[in-house]
């Protein structure tokens, strides 16, 4: 098949009845017009195929196609030859070839032509001499092909002196030649095909004349237009016959014997061209799994050698890394354009079809077509028409001039038998239109794509679920507590996962206290991650029931033992008393904490007795105690920050020491000073879990204690003290407040303690704390009082007018505490 375009001296002798404008010689031949629909049935059976073929169009209707025209059939067994059996680049046997084969079931996406002696029983002749041209359709409409067909008997030249000898007889195409019988064409094919609408045979005229025109090759320098069809170029015999050896090749159809030579010649150059090309593709993606930098790797790689403009969608679940998208694309998927690149001049792609846009797909249109059936489909050109349908997505924006007259390959980038995704890759008009190997070689480059896209995605959608898991264990803690500010950092390992068993806590305890946790399960991965919240979930639990740190770790412990034998855990346990300017300190294998003192500024490895990891079992805790003073910083991580491969974890411990003492203007910046200082010597791949508190204390004068005794007459003494030293911090507008709730704490403590022992505490900072203490170890619970109730109102008093309240246990009894929002002090 010639697809060229050649525009030089029109030819000067015409078939039979041929009409002759300005250079252009025109031939008239009876056609046979056959319509095949996407079922590959036969809808349109003209009168002329009835001629041709011998069937009627009642029987012809209907039927698959490949049954009613004779595509196939056997060479001639003998390697000779005959001369007149050869007609151009096609071998006479008796079918009509695979080429019309192939176009008959959607394998050919590109005009095709051929000629060959074939047998028709119901015609007078014992064979026919038959030249065929197919068209395949595309678009809205059921037509999939269009066959024109004629008796190569029928045609003859005639010149001054009467009939010439005719060389070769052979069909072809044209491209972009122009000559009356388009015009007829256009005017005559709603005639030709009555069973199609008149704006069905528009669409079909369109496609045709974009196609290429009909014509019958003479010899080797004449070609005639075919009315009321089309016409082509010249090719050289050689050109011819290498032309349909790649047709065969790109079709992945053998090649005929007589063009063997050029055949395997074609074969082995495309073959091995394709396989360079993949082979290159191949090694310039997937060298990163981040998901933005992989789809650029992807539309790279085809620009410019393969295709001029590579446009890449993906799905919208894909881009918002929801894991994998359930279902068939339908008409509302939204499809989100992740790339765009281009030969053009810069910008010009830019404003029309930004990249980052969301939109849907028509199920008119080739995408649609791809992203459900998950195949390519190939357009050789974009018409005016199609090129207008496309447009009519995008909103006051004119796409026809970057996309009209283009060839385009739509492949789909799938992954487990579901589409992610799809590339939209077009080339210049001037550049060959893609063809059959084009859309094999697009094929493989998606599967291969779409693969290296999948496992880029699943990582991103696997970093999410770890990032988002870590993130909901890991607490988020206030930057002030009582008497200490926090600071926290958590850093996910390098080399082995973004999911970890560390993690840092603080508990607010009775007395103004604060528990501060830093722990690491050993290990990585889902379970170890699991294992923390557990643990972590418990320390919390005990340390609200004001357990000491030995016996807190020692029941830590014991649950571990109870979880499961495969782990274990280190953890590190103190509590700061900011009245008693105390630490008490309890650890279970984890590395020691650093004390910096703010007199000084020197640091040092706190000497702990280290016990052994939670989960060992049987193994005693010790606790001790460690005088601090206001100012004094704390700083406890987890092993992954001081440890490096190859090296002492000594050195580590050494680093940690040196740059926590580094001076610093915040917390924070005292935080980012450890982690340059740790985390820039390569080699860590274990996550990083650091603490770091300022223990600034209480000063005695915030601080309000009395004893009470057990009478219900001390709620009003209780109410009197509290007024008086309210007054005295200049709290005057919480006054009327805090006596209510302490009225109602102070008698909830006389009615029910089983002794004597009945504190008072008030604690000025950030907020005004207030604890009552007794020897009872049953802690209060809101009810539901009744308008008759003579009790049960207090607690919900407390929880109305209160900014926050809570209850606990001790080793004496228990503790109800309340905090209220003190006004802004003056500056």
């Amino acid at each position: 098949m010639d697809r060229g375009g050649e525009r030089g001296t029109p030819p000067s002798r015409g078939a039979s009845g041929g009409e002759t404008a300005g250079h252009v010689t025109v031939g008239r031949i009876p056609l046979a017009v056959v319509v095949v629909d996407r079922e590959g049935l036969v809808s349109h059976w003209s009168t002329g195929a009835r001629r041709l073929f011998g069937a009627a169009k009642e029987d012809a209707v209907g039927r698959p196609a490949v049954d009613l025209l004779p595509v196939s059939g056997a060479l001639p067994e003998t390697d000779e030859i005959d001369e007149s059996a050869v007609y151009g680049s096609y071998t006479a046997y008796d079918g009509l070839g695979h080429d019309l084969e192939s176009s008959l079931d959607g394998r050919l996406s590109y005009p095709a032509a051929g000629r060959a002696r074939l047998t028709v029983p119901e015609r007078d002749r014992d064979r026919v001499d038959v030249l065929w041209w197919a068209y395949p359709l595309v678009g809205p409409g059921r037509e999939r092909l269009l066959v024109l067909a004629a008796d190569a008997d029928g045609t003859r030249l005639e010149g001054e002196d009467g009939e010439v000898p005719v060389e070769r007889i052979a069909p072809g195409f044209a491209l972009h030649t122009d000559f009356p019988g388009a015009e007829e064409l256009a005017r005559r094919l709603p005639e030709i095909l009555p069973s199609v609408s008149v704006g069905e045979s528009a669409r079909i005229v369109a496609q045709i004349l974009e196609l290429g025109y009909p014509v019958l090759e003479f010899s080797q320098n004449d070609r005639v237009p075919v009315t009321p069809d089309w016409g082509v170029p010249r090719r050289a015999e050689r050109k011819a016959r290498r032309e349909r050896a790649a047709r065969a090749v790109a079709a992945g159809m053998p090649v005929p014997e007589d063009l063997q030579d050029e055949g395997e010649d074609l074969e082995y150059a495309a073959v091995r061209e394709r396989l360079e090309f993949l082979n290159e593709v191949s090694s310039r993606i997937g060298t990163s799994l981040d998901l933005s930098r992989t789809i650029i790797e992807v539309s790279r790689a085809v620009v410019p050698r393969f295709t001029d403009v590579a446009g890449t969608y993906l799905r919208e679940q894909v881009v918002a890394g929801e894991g994998f998208p359930d279902g068939v694309p339908d008409t509302t998927t939204m499809w989100h354009r992740v790339a765009v690149e281009h030969t053009d001049e810069p910008g010009r792609w830019d404003d029309v079809v930004p990249v980052g846009e969301a939109m849907p797909f028509p199920a008119h249109t080739p995408f649609f077509q791809c992203m459900t059936t998950g195949e390519p489909v190939l357009v050789p050109r974009i018409s005016e028409q199609m090129g207008h349908a496309i447009a009519a997505q995008f909103e006051k924006r004119d796409i026809r001039p970057l996309i009209t007259g283009r060839s385009m390959l739509v492949v789909p980038l799938k992954a487990r038998n579901v589409v992610l995704g799809f590339m939209i890759l077009l080339r210049h008009p001037e550049r060959p239109v893609f063809n059959d190997m084009d859309r094999v070689t697009g094929a493989e480059l998606a599967a291969r794509a779409g693969l290296v896209l999948d496992n880029a995605r699943m990582y991103t959608y696997q970093e999410n679920v770890a990032e988002t898991l870590q993130d909901s264990m890991l607490p988020q803690i206030a930057a002030r507590m009582p008497g200490c500010d926090i600071a926290t950092r958590y850093l996910p390992g390098t080399l082995l996962g973004r999911v970890g068993g560390d993690w840092f806590d603080s508990v607010k305890l009775p007395g103004a206290r604060t528990a501060l946790v830093v722990g690491d399960v050993m290990g990585h991965g889902l379970n170890s991650a699991a294992m923390m919240g557990q643990l972590r979930t418990a320390v919390q639990t005990m340390a609200g029931l004001d357990l000491p740190p030995a016996q807190l770790l020692r029941n830590l412990d014991d649950l571990a033992q109870r979880l499961g034998e495969h782990y274990l855990a280190t953890c590190l346990y103190a509590v700061y008393d900011p009245i008693a300017s105390e630490l008490h300190l309890a650890n279970a294998g984890h590395i020691p904490p650093v004390l910096v003192r703010a007199e000084d500024g020197s640091s040092e490895l706190l000497d702990l007795p280290t016990g052994a990891p939670i989960g060992v079992g049987g193994v005693p805790f010790e606790a001790i105690r460690v005088r601090v003073e206001p100012g004094d910083r704390l700083v406890m991580c987890t092993d992954g920050l001081v440890e490096m491969r190859g090296e002492d974890i000594g050195v580590g411990l050494a680093t940690l020491c040196e740059s926590a003492a580094h001076p610093a203007a915040s917390m924070d910046d005292a935080c980012d000073t450890i982690i340059r200082a740790l985390n820039t010597r390569g080699g860590r791949k274990d996550d990083v879990a650091l603490l770091m508190a300022r223990l600034n204390g209480i000063e005695p004068e915030d601080v309000a204690e009395w004893r009470l005794a057990r009478d219900p007459a001390e709620a009003g003494r209780a109410r009197a003290a509290v007024r008086e030293q309210l007054h005295v911090w200049g709290l005057n507008t919480l006054v009327d407040t805090a006596e209510t709730l302490v009225s109602e704490l102070v008698t909830n403590a006389v009615r029910h303690a089983d002794g004597r022992r009945i504190a008072l505490r008030l604690v000025r900072g950030d907020t005004l704390l207030c604890e009552v203490d007794d020897d009872d170890p049953t802690l209060p619970t809101l009810l539901s009082a009744g308008r008759t109730d003579e009790f049960g109102r207090g607690m919900r008093v407390v929880s109305t007018l209160a900014r926050e309240w809570g209850t606990s246990r001790t080793s004496t009894g228990k503790t109800v505490w309340f905090e209220l929002t003190p006004p802004r002090r003056s500056r």
